[in-house]
């Protein structure tokens, strides 16, 4: 199941101290097929991590560990995604 991390940044300047942590707990979750796809909204106020994960306590586990959150630099809102099958016809 995908499980979808909105991530708004509430800190600006923590934010950008710990983003190298943040992208490599990212790319380390990706290279375990854990993450499918993230990256920051054009508008610089946070960004959004797609989870591959068998559970919802799983993609939130993963999704509060995450350094940006555990550091409080951004808030977390974690919704299950059930994705179209496209095209639809």
């Amino acid at each position: 199941m995908l499980y979808v991390a909105l991530l708004p940044i509430v800190d600006q300047e923590l934010n950008a101290k710990i983003r190298p942590a943040h992208l490599a707990y990212i790319n380390d979750l990706y290279k375990q097929g854990k993450v499918v796809m993230a990256g920051p909204f054009t508008d610089k106020q946070g960004g959004m991590v797609i989870y591959k994960a068998e559970s919802l306590e799983e993609a939130r586990k993963l999704a509060e560990g995450d350094p940006v959150v555990v550091e409080g630099a951004r808030t977390l809102e974690l919704r299950e995604w059930n994705p179209l099958e496209l095209p639809l016809s």
